[in-house]
């Protein structure tokens, strides 16, 4: 009895023993891949303008002023809604692609800024009021890179082009209206130094 009590003893010791030996298998880091190097010259070159998507609504533009000789007038003055020279980019829902006319309206933009080589602008994301925060904060970046992206495309420094999202915190217009919803989905340009 005693003989088969210490042979219990001992395979039980074995199998405690072997078990705590074993170590979890450790997870080693694996080498980040090789930075890619141009194979051609024309790779540093900024990305091509994004294609068209076609917009199902029509927005109208809003008023602004020539561009004339806006050297005279404060940040205040270029930034005011109704004098601004800027031409918003508007969004079709839930998309940060630039149209047609948001393409007219960045080249416009653009040509201002050549003309005008010391300002320095914040392009502004919004968006309507419909998602969570989170989403219209991401959606509004996405917008205003877009737009930065694209004015870089045509010649602009990209050290004069600044952006933030505001996601739906400043609607353009306040109405609970596809209408409205159609003009809080855009870029806005502000002029943040001369």
């Amino acid at each position: 009895m005693k003989l088969k009590s210490a042979a219990t003893l001992v395979v039980v010791l074995a199998l405690v023993g072997a078990c705590a030996k074993k170590q979890p298998p450790v997870a080693r880091p694996t080498q980040p891949p090789p930075a890619a190097t141009p194979a051609d010259p024309g790779a540093s070159r900024p990305p091509t303008p994004p294609e068209p998507v076609p917009e199902p609504t029509a927005i109208p533009a809003d008023p602004t002023i020539s561009s004339g000789d806006l050297s005279s007038r404060s940040i205040d003055e270029i930034n005011d809604p109704k004098q601004s020279p800027f031409q918003p980019v508007y969004f079709a829902l839930d998309s940060e692609q630039i149209d047609s006319a948001g393409q007219t309206a960045l080249q416009n933009n653009a040509e201002i800024l050549k003309q005008y080589t010391t300002w320095v602008v914040t392009i502004e994301g919004h968006c309507d009021e419909r998602g969570t925060p989170e989403y219209n904060l991401a959606l509004g970046e996405r917008r205003a890179l877009a737009a930065r992206d694209y004015l870089i495309s045509l010649g602009i420094a990209p050290d004069r082009l600044k952006t933030v999202s505001y996601g739906n915190e400043f609607p353009f217009d306040p109405a609970h209206t596809e209408d409205a919803y159609s003009k809080n989905r855009r870029a806005h340009f502000v002029v943040t130094a001369k």
